[in-house]
């Protein structure tokens, strides 16, 4: 699939399409897929036959969906993929479409299956080889399929899903009413493995050694000489952005670190000592926050502040690039997750990233975007390949707008101190009690509200601070953490003493989905 410059074209490697019926576990499904070191991409369900022609993988997965085959507005897919040759595995809903497709029957449950079922393999099969006969696996169903198309075998059932597997292996297309990329299905990454090494015979090339080898020759074969420039944040992904170029083209690479005023507390310092001392990179420091705060000065919708927020580092970008010979691209680390949340044919738009659906339309350098195919975790091992530094490799994720949109409202330079000052004491207690390499992300919010409280027997009308801690492999889902009650206390209790304007605590405790994990 063509993609921005610079990123490792995924035509290097077999490549299995993920369709998309709106599963809650579509990204799941992809990254399973790339644990057994195959390369997945996730594709909308109205992608055509002759578009996957193009694309020319060697595997197709069809996910699960919210929906019924029968409903009115039931997602389908161009019947020609089935005859494509190409091996298919539908799993849930993908499982009935395919039956209702090729004329099997799909049914309303008298029971609906939800959670852990026991299931029985019934016929010899290519996905379940090798595995036992009775096996506990993840059901999340009403419909299912009662009869196969002509042609397939029933290879495994449950009391409720007289179809719980089928296949075809003759046309090379296998069905799963449960769910294997969950780890409630004891044997599930096993049954992708025979799919994916078996059925389509891909081979386990997607390592963390050979993205970084494809991604340098991609690099170095789009900048031919001339110098690059990286937008630098001290964060993990554009830390590893700028290493995997630096190890293409050397001192062709200068990195621009721009204080946008956003940052954490003393972030800036550590930045530059970093990055100066350690990686011994070029390095434009650009001080820009009266530049942003100037911008943002009274926005308060979230959509507007990132997109104001990633319009004003290009144009610093691109200030920065006219001081430097001969720079026509600019290095960003963005992510795979960062392009689907940002909306895209795949996916609704969730939010849009400032590096992604913040960016204006007359850019006048070209991207190059090294990690945009990889979830958070590839991007950690590829960084420890290089040799970065585990306290940024395991640092955990800062938003590129920064504490812009930990603001619940307006940004001002009064509540980014205060939002500081508190953020500083949440890391610090959640790293006293070690807990910081257990949360995905720990932070504060500030909604720009205020509140009556009391304090010295004096009535305060001041900010409140909302805690956020979750637990996630890789931000597309995330659980609350459940902190111990003594270190919310202790936040609580230094927060409220020793940040002026603060007058009470909140802790988060919802989960993505519904929520977010950043508050915008």
């Amino acid at each position: 699939m063509p993609g921005p410059a610079g990123q490792a074209s995924s035509g290097d490697f077999d490549k299995v399409l993920v369709v998309d019926f709106g599963a809650q576990y579509a990204q799941l499904i992809a990254r399973r897929v790339r644990e057994a070191h195959v390369f997945s991409e996730i594709v909308s369900r109205s992608i055509t036959a002759e578009e996957i022609r193009q694309l020319a993988p060697v595997g197709i997965i069809l996910s699960g969906g919210p929906a019924s085959v029968y409903a009115d507005d039931a997602y389908d897919i161009d019947p020609g993929i089935l005859a494509l040759g190409i091996p298919t595995l539908g799993i849930c809903y993908g499982h009935q479409v395919i039956a209702h497709t090729l004329g099997g029957n799909v049914a309303q449950n008298d029971v609906a299956e939800y959670g852990r079922a026991e299931m029985t393999v019934v016929a010899p099969s290519i996905i379940l080889r090798g595995l036992p006969d009775e096996q506990v696996v993840w059901m999340s169903h009403s419909d299912a399929v009662t009869e196969p198309p002509a042609g397939f075998a029933v290879t495994a059932a449950t009391p409720d899903s007289p179809v719980a597997a089928m296949e075809d292996p003759s046309r090379g297309i296998y069905g799963v009413q449960f769910h294997p990329e969950v780890g409630h299905t004891d044997r599930g990454q096993e049954m992708l493995k025979h799919f994916l090494y078996e059925a389509c015979g891909a081979r386990p090339l997607w390592t963390h050694a050979s993205i970084i080898e494809q991604s340098i020759d991609a690099v170095r074969a789009t900048v031919d000489g001339g110098s690059v420039i990286c937008g630098l944040s001290g964060g993990v992904d554009s830390s590893v952005a700028a290493a995997l170029v630096h190890k293409a083209i050397g001192d062709q690479l200068v990195c621009v670190f721009v204080d946008h005023g956003l940052l954490r507390k003393d972030e800036a310092v550590q930045v530059e000592q970093t990055f100066r001392s350690s990686f011994h990179m070029n390095l434009i420091h650009v001080n820009a926050e009266d530049r942003f705060l100037t911008a943002l000065a009274g926005v308060a919708d979230p959509e507007e502040k990132r997109k104001i927020i990633g319009e004003t580092f290009i144009r610093v970008f691109e200030e920065v690039a006219t001081e430097v010979t001969d720079v026509r691209f600019l290095v960003q680390g963005t992510l795979y997750p960062d392009v689907i949340e940002s909306g895209t044919a795949d996916a609704a738009k969730i939010k849009s990233h400032h590096n992604v659906g913040g960016l204006p339309e007359d850019m006048e350098l070209s991207l190059i975007e090294p990690l945009r195919d990889l979830f958070k975790d590839e991007v950690r091992a590829v960084g420890e390949e290089l040799g970065i530094p585990e306290e940024i490799v395991w640092r955990q994720p800062f938003p590129g707008p920064g504490l812009a949109v930990r603001i619940i409202g307006e940004v001002t330079k009064e509540r980014l101190d205060i939002l500081r000052a508190a953020d500083a004491i949440v890391l610090e207690e959640v790293i006293r009690a070690g807990l910081y390499n257990e949360l995905w992300q720990s932070f504060a919010v500030l909604p720009a509200i205020r509140s009556v409280g009391v304090q010295g027997d004096g009535r305060t009308y001041a900010y409140p601070i909302v805690i956020r801690a979750v637990t996630s492999e890789d931000a597309m889902t995330a659980d609350w953490a459940r902190l111990p009650y003594e270190v919310l206390e202790r936040i609580s209790s230094r927060v409220i003493n020793e940040v002026e304007g603060i007058n009470r605590v909140a802790y988060d405790i919802s989960s993505k989905p519904p929520s977010t994990i950043e508050w915008e």
